[in-house]
């Protein structure tokens, strides 16, 4: 029922040759009759029935060419070889265990031809040997690294296997003027049906899963509310309710609303600005490669096929050389069937024209089965997880199938990996990461048990036989409480792990203690600006073992719910602490609390970072010396440590700077100066910055995959001209300044995402 549905949604946008005022209501908003669903015949015809090549042909293009600048960015061309490197001791996490990537010179070569395959198909040439040459490095790359996942990966990888099986070489294309047969000739509606209705299960889906009760109440994604993006809104409303309405609010309404109202001639205007404007956004606000251009790119699905002939139709004549057809004149095609007309003439007075049964042949009929299939399995594999229950790791199965994009947002407290010699007992610990070029490990049992499996291969080679690996994580979802999500008296090593069963060593998620996240609002409002906080909470029978920095000074534990007991590990004292009390923990020592209550017990770090705190009030006070110099107020004269802060060239002056606080300062104020300046640049100046650092990300990777073909081809050269070939691909463009905002970050308010 689903599938006829998107049918009928989808073939709302096929224009019929009658006139408008010829149609029934029902054809002027769906585009179709109810005869057309009569009979399972008429419903075949239907969906293959023939539809104007050219907006496919379109979104052909754009697809190919944003993958194509896709594989060198998202898809990782130009850090290629330093993901795969060759015989390095690096722990993986594909989806499948069997898979491995090839040696670096030969993954180079797998880029290589995913590359050229969307290259073909930005330009319609080979067209079906391009997506299959496409889609099979696509997915084999993404299968290869689960920690890469997302949604919008996902999508590509969707979107590319349908257009394998479509007829998008029809307009504009290379194949076209090879092959005159096929050139401005007839797609079936399927093509369209499917592309329509895909994107529109994107927008939907990702707004059903918004209704989730976090994310309505605001607690997924509130820190976007701080960013530059939404300054207008915070013109007239206040930061909570900019998050409450704005993000959250419109975000919901948007995905829930968008894919409906696309398909109909009234809102879609209106609908484009919005889905227009929410994707520019997204592409400042995410660090997500392609995603918002391809988004933006599926917009013009739903609109009349025919809507690239009427477009190009008002450019000058010399220049539709190179443009695509506006003829409306389209070749039949053999995908589409087609409506015969029979006249009859009895004794030589014409009747009316009779419409023939359509000749509907197998490929047709398994073309509507296809589509029929491809929709239902579409809505059902967000909600599959009760087949994948090993990957619920609070959240809903494999992320990747589920379109819940942004709803979960993570904090990680506290890391800790302990291993034990299961030989002689010794017991050591791993720094968090070790062997792995990623972090995504920490949330997810299926990773965690590759990561623990693959420390058992690694550490006998560094003496430590027979590895026991126990993992302590907390972990914060949506602003709640700080909690475990891995039990850590279970040997990960051993431990029984299946897709198919629920992962016995994931510990609940305390969502009874969600309703707290207002307390803490309130008690952090309460707190001055130098003065941190973290929730806890944690299970009966457990501990927490802590290191507090000699950093932090003034640190207390103050328990919120629960009984604990706090002991001081050097002091060799232990104090017991129940709702409303609270305790001062030495800085620069180790301290446990146990959770000793019936109930999982809550409490809150309170502490102060001493160290910040002086060094912010020596930057005061020499960030006002520096403003007397400038207006001229000081009298003094500065001592010769100082004399740096008269400096006009603050890099300079950084240079001579001997006394550490005042170096620190001056570069400090040279980071402010710099990112200030990048902010107020002019459009021109951005876009400049912006092309400069795609050319030399893209050179990079054009560069090192020439060095790796030419390694194929004629073997290694001498490793002296190897480094300097390297060398010269890794040029970074003049005066390259990285992740500035990202250190100003705290300092300034907020970064540019």
């Amino acid at each position: 029922m689903l599938a006829v549905t998107e049918a009928l949604w989808c073939s709302a946008c096929v224009r019929i040759g009658q006139t408008r005022s010829t149609k029934s209501k029902m054809e002027q908003i769906f585009g179709f009759k109810k005869e057309d669903l009569s009979s399972w015949q008429s419903f075949v015809a239907l969906l293959n029935r023939p539809t104007d090549p050219a907006s496919l042909g379109i979104f052909r293009c754009l697809f190919g060419l944003l993958m194509a600048i896709d594989v060198t960015q998202e898809r990782g061309l130009s850090h290629l070889d330093y993901k795969y490197l060759d015989g390095a001791p690096v722990c993986r996490f594909p989806l499948f265990n069997f898979l491995q990537p090839l040696p670096m010179d030969w993954m180079y070569m797998v880029y290589v031809v995913m590359f050229l395959g969307a290259l073909g198909i930005m330009l319609g040439c080979f067209y079906r040997l391009s997506c299959f040459m496409f889609i099979s490095t696509y997915w084999y790359i993404f299968f290869l690294d689960k920690t890469a996942w997302n949604n919008h990966s996902y999508l590509y990888g969707l979107i590319g296997f349908q257009l394998t099986l479509m007829d998008g070489n029809r307009y504009w294309s290379i194949d076209g003027l090879r092959r005159p047969s096929i050139r401005n000739s007839h797609v079936p509606l399927w093509n369209y049906t499917l592309l329509r209705t895909q994107i529109f299960i994107v927008y939907f889906i990702a707004g059903i899963k918004k209704l989730d009760a976090d994310w309505v109440e605001g607690y997924s994604m509130s820190y976007l509310a701080h960013h530059w993006l939404f300054d207008p809104f915070k013109l007239i409303l206040p930061v909570e309710l900019v998050s409450l309405l704005v993000v959250h609010g419109g975000g919901l309404i948007l995905d829930l609303t968008a894919g409906y109202l696309l398909f109909f001639d009234a809102t879609r205007p209106y609908v484009f600005f919005f889905v227009s404007y929410f994707h520019c956004m997204n592409s400042q606000l995410f660090s997500i490669g392609m995603f918002s251009y391809t988004m933006l790119a599926t917009s013009p699905l739903f609109c009349y096929p025919d809507w690239p002939r009427r477009f190009f139709a008002h450019f000058p004549g010399f220049l539709r050389v190179a443009l695509p057809f506006t003829s409306t004149d389209i070749q039949p095609s053999h995908s589409c069937v087609y409506q015969e007309i029979q006249k009859t003439n009895v004794k030589h007075q014409e009747t009316p024209p009779v419409a023939k049964a359509p000749k509907i042949r197998f490929k047709h009929k398994m073309a509507a089965i296809f589509t029929i299939i491809y929709i239902m399995e579409q809505f059902f594999l967000p909600y599959s997880h009760f087949i994948t229950q090993g990957y619920n790791n609070w959240t809903n199965g494999l992320y990747g199938y589920s379109w819940d994009m942004m709803v979960h947002s993570r904090n990680h407290q506290h890391v800790k990996i302990t291993y034990k010699d299961g030989k002689n007992g010794d017991v050591g610990y791993l720094n968090p990461g070790v062997f792995t070029q990623t972090r995504r490990w920490k949330d997810h049992g299926d990773m965690l048990k590759q990561y623990a499996t693959c420390l058992s291969h690694l550490l006998p080679h560094y003496n430590i036989s027979d590895p026991e690996i126990y993992f302590d994580i907390w972990v914060s979802i949506n602003e709640r409480f700080q909690q475990r999500i891995f039990d850590p008296r279970v040997d990960i090593v051993k431990a029984d792990w299946s897709p198919f069963k629920p992962n016995p060593w994931l510990m609940p998620l305390l969502v009874d203690l969600s309703p707290w996240r207002t307390k803490f609002s309130e008690i952090e409002s309460s707190l001055d600006n130098q003065t941190e906080i973290v929730f806890i909470a944690d299970f009966p029978g457990l501990h927490l073992e802590n290191f507090v920095s000699e950093d932090l000074g003034n640190t207390s534990i103050h328990v919120l719910q629960g009984k604990v007991n706090v002991e001081i590990v050097q002091e060799k004292k232990n104090y017991s602490l129940q709702l409303g009390e609270q305790i001062k923990v030495p800085a620069g020592a180790y301290h446990k609390v146990y959770t000793v209550s019936e109930g999982p017990s809550c409490y809150m770090y309170i502490y102060v970072n001493t160290t910040e705190a002086a060094l912010q009030e020596n930057f005061t006070k020499l960030f006002e010396i520096q403003e007397r110099i400038r207006n001229g107020t000081e009298t003094e004269p500065l001592p010769p440590e100082l004399q740096p802060l008269a400096a006009d060239d603050l890099e300079g002056a950084e240079v001579n700077a001997t006394d550490p606080i005042v170096r620190l300062f001056l570069k400090r104020q040279r980071r402010i100066k710099e990112v200030k300046k990048r902010r107020e640049a002019g459009t021109l100046e951005k876009l400049e910055r912006f092309a400069v650092k795609k050319y030399y990300t893209i050179r990079r990777g054009f560069l090192m995959t020439a060095i790796a073909m030419r390694n194929l081809a004629v073997g290694l050269p001498p490793l002296e001209q190897l480094k300097r070939e390297v060398d010269f691909a890794n040029m970074k463009e003049p005066q390259a300044e990285t992740n500035q905002d990202n250190q100003l970050k705290d300092e300034v308010g907020h970064g540019e995402l």
